[in-house]
């Protein structure tokens, strides 16, 4: 999620199991009925109090996790989105903290290497896009 005017994103921390802040981009279930797009700017706005609106796919990652002693796996649809308001807020109980992070950061911040990948091809569309 981007403030194109400020040319930051926002990313949500959550502790690990070692107790580590782990950074990353705010994603969630999709709930019944809802599109994934509809998925994303409910999640954003639950996982950080921002208020935004889906510009493009950015991509899917899919993974596995171990919860309960059971595999899970789970698929996940990125987008680009545009902040519009709001105030940044950590009242999620799955977030510690919510953070904007200029772009030229997020690589070095986010946690997983498949959303660093994504941040790469989100670049490469801004650099792409007509001025």
């Amino acid at each position: 999620m981007v403030d194109t005017d400020r040319e930051y994103a926002v990313l949500i921390g959550r502790l690990d199991r070692q107790g580590r802040l782990l950074w990353s981009l705010p994603k969630g279930h999709i709930e019944d009925g809802e599109t994934t797009e509809e998925t994303a700017v409910r999640e954003v706005k639950e996982e950080t109090g921002i208020t935004a609106h889906v510009l493009r796919p950015l991509g899917t990652i899919d993974y596995w996790f171990v919860a309960e002693r059971r595999r899970v796996h789970k698929t996940v649809h990125h987008f680009l989105l545009e902040a519009g308001g709001g105030e940044l807020s950590d009242e999620d109980v799955e977030v510690t903290e919510v953070a904007w992070v200029a772009l030229p950061e997020l690589e070095g911040r986010l946690a997983y290497a498949d959303e660093r990948k994504l941040v790469r091809k989100a670049r490469e569309m801004f650099e792409r896009a007509p001025e």
